[in-house]
């Protein structure tokens, strides 16, 4: 059971992904879906420590989406592109920015309805 951890501590958590090679070990940060949305809204970094729950108000397009999807389709559980691409949609909701000026759970809806394609790969 780990330990309890007391509210006033500052814990960070980290996605680390491991590759060993000849017996060669190799660490790499993985960014997360939201890193990556708000590293594509290309605003200036922002002191979380001194402003908590920021929203960001920037406009991306669906192209930029579909290729953080395609960064975040190992990690997925969708079996389409559509899918982890409505996952990276949730994640602008979530960030609060819109999607080519509209709001990311309209354009979810729309890839429901099949007004909106999205390439299968």
């Amino acid at each position: 059971m780990p330990p309890k951890l007391d509210p006033s501590q500052i814990v960070e958590v980290y996605v680390l992904k491991l590759t060993v090679q000849n017996r060669q070990a190799k660490v790499a940060v993985v960014p997360s879906a939201a890193a990556l949305v708000i590293k594509a809204l290309k605003e200036p970094e922002r002191d979380r420590k001194k402003t908590k729950n920021i929203k960001h108000n920037g406009n991306i397009s669906l192209d930029d989406v579909i290729e953080i999807a395609k960064i975040m389709k190992p990690r997925s559980m969708a079996k389409e592109l559509a899918g982890t691409v409505k996952e990276i949609l949730g994640t602008c909701v979530s960030v609060g920015c819109t999607v080519d000026g509209k709001d990311p759970k309209d354009l979810q809806q729309e890839i429901d309805d099949g007004d909106v394609e999205i390439p299968l790969e």
